[in-house]
């Protein structure tokens, strides 16, 4: 099992936690702020996933969302909290998945907090608007992958040990453990 990494010359694992594991998630979502946001449905066991764009990462690596109160999404939150949310934030590296528990809330200081012009487009009554909650998503764990020194080296390294015969691959992943 896991031949490929097994044929490599580099250590290519590395399982993060507390401090690491949150500056990965930082590092990711300050790439790309959306993600699939993907919560049990109601219909079955199926899953609904949805992209949606982190507001804010905190300091415990919380992810903070707007969304509208009457949303499918909040509904199932009720239901389940569980949620999973996947993240790519560039096209050949920068993955992660992580799973945790989502709360809902109305906390008006943290839609303040929150609040940029552009979210008006899906709440059209503004900051105010009746309809804005707070979606707070606490990570428990998750994985993560992504090259070590960049899509270029990457590439590099893939080209010469296609040439040499040779696994070369510039691949670091592991799990992501809060």
């Amino acid at each position: 099992m896991d031949s490929i990494n097994q044929q490599q010359p580099e250590q290519n694992r590395q399982d993060l936690q507390a401090a690491d594991a949150i500056a990965r998630i930082r590092a990711v979502v300050d790439k790309n702020s959306s993600c699939f946001f993907c919560t049990a449905s109601r219909i079955g066991d199926a899953v609904a996933a949805r992209p949606m764009s982190v507001q804010q990462t905190d300091e415990r690596g919380h992810l903070w969302f707007l969304s509208a109160n009457d949303s499918h999404k909040n509904a199932e939150i009720a239901a389940d909290p569980q949620v999973t949310l996947y993240f790519q934030a560039s096209k050949h590296s920068d993955f992660l998945q992580l799973r945790g528990r989502a709360t809902v809330s109305t906390d008006k200081a943290k839609i303040k907090e929150l609040w940029a012009v552009p979210i008006k487009t899906w709440f059209t009554g503004g900051i105010d608007d009746p309809r804005i909650t707070v979606i707070e998503f606490a990570p428990a764990d998750g994985y993560y992958w992504d090259n070590k020194h960049g899509d270029a080296v990457a590439g590099l390294k893939i080209l010469i040990g296609a040439a040499i015969g040779k696994t070369l691959d510039d691949s670091i992943e592991g799990r992501v453990s809060l």
